[in-house]
């Protein structure tokens, strides 16, 4: 079965920057866009990057674009984001997904798969 593994996550200060990293197995994503998406307590989930795996098109919310980096390696596949000039705001618990569909989407609904998700602290 196809499973999604986050890693990177940790605690940083405000201002800081992390890395985190998905890494997908047991299905076929070369073609396929993924993206992260993250849940703060009490919180809604949240839609924050996607792409498709050739970086032609990119998708980043409002609330963390400039600041925030998704890339992709189609080869395992992988994808990551790079988050800088982290705010407090910015934690929550994400979760990386894939989505049959090539071009990269915003709404959760559209992914069938998820990893458990990894732990993002931002002090203030």
């Amino acid at each position: 079965q196809v499973q999604l593994v986050e890693s990177g996550g940790g605690l940083v200060q405000a201002g800081g920057s992390l890395r985190l990293s998905c890494a997908a197995s047991g299905g076929t994503f070369s073609r396929n866009a993924m993206g992260w998406f993250r849940q703060a307590p009490g919180k809604e989930r949240e839609f924050v990057a996607a792409l498709n795996w050739g970086r032609g098109n990119i998708l980043y919310s409002d609330s963390v674009k400039g600041r925030f980096t998704v890339s992709g390696d189609n080869a395992g596949p992988t994808v990551d984001l790079q988050m800088s000039s982290l705010k407090p705001e910015d934690t929550a618990v994400y979760y990386c997904a894939t989505t049959p569909l090539v071009e990269p989407t915003m709404w959760p609904g559209e992914y069938d798969y998820w990893g458990q998700g990894t732990q993002v602290t931002v002090s203030s």
